[in-house]
């Protein structure tokens, strides 16, 4: 079974996580090959990855998921997520990567972020 779904919606690529728990080693490892697989798709260079659904979530899949933020700026590819629950939210901030990620509270406003240029539009 794959472990994400991808959809196109308004020239941007969608990834949706079909776990709610990603803490076995086997599924972390599978998660992040269809992720990095996942890059290419994005043609348009931008890409979300929605978290609804997803709870918790190991070190370890926060290491793919540092790991795709390079792959997406190495190809000029703008990253971001939504749907983040407030478990996963609050991981992030204690390891800072709160602002390092591009954080949405909703797949559409994350979409809608990538037409928005400069600080006052």
């Amino acid at each position: 079974m794959s472990a994400i779904s991808v959809e196109a919606k308004e020239q941007v690529v969608v990834v949706y996580f079909t776990d709610g728990k990603i803490l076995d080693s086997q599924r972390i490892e599978q998660v992040g090959r269809e992720l990095q697989e996942a890059v290419p798709q994005a043609i348009h260079k931008r890409l979300v990855l929605n978290f609804r659904g997803v709870s918790f979530m190991s070190s370890a899949m926060i290491t793919k998921l540092v790991m795709l933020n390079k792959t997406c700026k190495a190809q000029g590819i703008s990253l971001k997520f939504s749907d983040v629950s407030p478990n996963v939210m609050e991981v992030f901030k204690i390891t800072k990567l709160n602002k390092l990620f591009d954080i949405y509270d909703s797949e559409e406003k994350a979409i809608a972020s990538f037409d928005k240029k400069g600080w006052f539009s």
